[in-house]
């Protein structure tokens, strides 16, 4: 039986040791197509809908409160007295009365997702840059947040307030409706978006 010199022996060695280094290297390098599989997807793009949450409009009247989310709507309804769809609430008023929600041509067949609606329920949270108005008695009322906009509607009267007599398109007294945190500041912005929303009125 014949034994390998030392120096043979050494270059066997050797030459396993690439072999393992080699099957080691080739196990740990992942080929093009699995690291494309691997990798992390990016985002996509969420599209933000429009929650027509910035706005609200109420006229009470021979103790029906009508309530628009569309402005062409709320105007066309203080020119002509009536809107063509609505969707009606009897005696669901703070004070029995009837509620009348109008509706545009695109919500009227809709069961849910009704802006007006859901903003008088609470369901839909209100923008940050909220505007409201409300015309009662001969007054128009305008509001920045519709908590402000809620309480009116219940109590009847706004605890803080900025009067300006005879400053609506017919000649109202518009009552800009204010809260513990601005009711020390004239309501600059709130007057300014009033007049751009009345201008033609």
């Amino acid at each position: 039986m014949k034994f390998a010199s030392p120096s043979t022996r050494l270059i066997l060695a050797a030459s396993l040791f690439s072999a393992l280094i080699g099957c080691a290297s080739n196990e740990s390098m992942p080929s093009n197509a699995e690291s494309q599989s691997n990798a992390v997807a990016e985002p996509k793009t969420v599209v933000a809908v429009d929650a027509n949450n910035d706005e609200l409009y109420e006229v009470h009247h021979d103790g029906r409160i009508y309530i628009f989310d569309d402005y062409t709507l709320y105007q066309n309804f203080n020119k002509l007295g009536h809107t063509p769809y609505i969707l009606a609430r009897i005696g669901a008023g703070p004070k029995g009365e009837t509620i009348k929600f109008g509706l545009t041509s695109k919500d009227k067949k809709k069961q849910s997702g009704i802006a007006s609606v859901d903003l008088y329920d609470g369901k839909l949270a209100p923008a940050e840059n909220f505007y409201g108005e409300m015309r009662s008695e001969g007054r128009i009322y305008v509001f920045s947040t519709l908590q402000d906009m809620n309480d009116v509607r219940k109590i009847g009267e706004a605890s803080y307030r900025f009067t300006d007599i005879g400053a609506g398109p017919k000649g109202e007294t518009v009552v800009y409706v204010l809260n513990k945190s601005n009711k020390k500041k004239k309501p600059v912005a709130l007057m300014e978006a009033f007049k751009k929303r009345n201008s033609q009125g």
